[in-house]
């Protein structure tokens, strides 16, 4: 199957610039492991979104997603396995299937550390959690530990204790709790960038280097959102970024279709 631009990632980066394409008169697809919405979807309310005082995550990226599905973006729910590059454009594998495309927009944003081996054998058979918002209520009147030791963290911790019988915190690689009934991890977040392989340039960290143009070292190949190289990582600047990306890929096209 073949597309203008393939866009890897549905969250505000990826259906922003979906939006943005498809209004360009562009064929979209979209990539999603996950949920359509990304990590914001579990915000129980988002105080920094111009317009929206206090709307929930789910609500924000439910109206974005059905704005971008109403003008034509097309959403897969498949995990991008592997791009290469080639004459004509791009091959995108997923787990299920394989896609070309001319143009690709990278917004696939972080994903949260894991625990260290050392913790995960510690944590045996106990559910392990990356969102006290989304399993807290699992655990009502229950002991649990968060680990962690930074902002996120805390605010894990104080959600959990309005809920919770008890809340331990540890840090990373101490030892966990024995009455712990579940492990909720709040150690930071990394880029999701594991699948590009060679195809783009990456920092130290993992996160595609990439200007204000939000154009990465291979043409063709643009980057929006969290998993850019940028000083601030809000949804705001996320969205920010998918229109630059989706503009640079439409004058890429316009460029190679001639």
């Amino acid at each position: 199957m073949n597309y203008d631009v393939i866009i890897v990632g549905a969250g505000m980066a990826g259906l922003t610039a979906g939006i943005y394409v498809a209004r360009a008169g562009k064929t979209v697809l979209m990539l999603e492991s996950g949920a359509v919405g990304g990590q914001i979807v579990t915000a129980f309310r988002i105080d920094n979104w111009p317009g929206n005082y206090g709307v929930s995550g789910g609500d924000l990226m439910k109206n974005i997603s059905e704005q971008a599905i109403e003008l034509g973006v097309e959403v897969r729910y498949e995990e991008t396995v592997n791009i290469l590059q080639n004459d004509s454009g791009f091959t995108v594998s997923t787990d299920e299937n394989e896609y070309k495309c001319k143009a690709l927009i990278i917004a696939t944003g972080t994903i949260p550390r894991k625990l260290s081996a050392k913790q995960e054998k510690d944590a045996g058979k106990r559910p392990i959690s990356y969102c006290a918002t989304c399993d807290g209520a699992l655990y009502k009147d229950k002991p649990v530990v968060v680990v962690g030791s930074g902002n996120t963290a805390k605010l894990e911790m104080e959600y959990l204790e309005g809920i919770c019988k008890r809340v331990y915190h540890i840090h990373h690689d101490d030892p966990i709790p024995e009455d712990a009934e579940a492990v909720f991890v709040a150690i930071g977040r990394v880029p999701a960038t594991g699948f590009l392989g060679g195809l783009v340039k990456l920092d130290k960290d993992g996160y595609v280097v990439a200007g204000e143009d939000c154009t990465t070292s291979c043409p063709g190949v643009m980057v929006a959102g969290d998993v850019r190289t940028k000083s601030v990582r809000q949804l705001v600047t996320a969205a920010g970024d998918a229109a630059v990306a989706a503009d640079a890929a439409v004058k890429y096209l316009g460029k190679i279709d001639g």
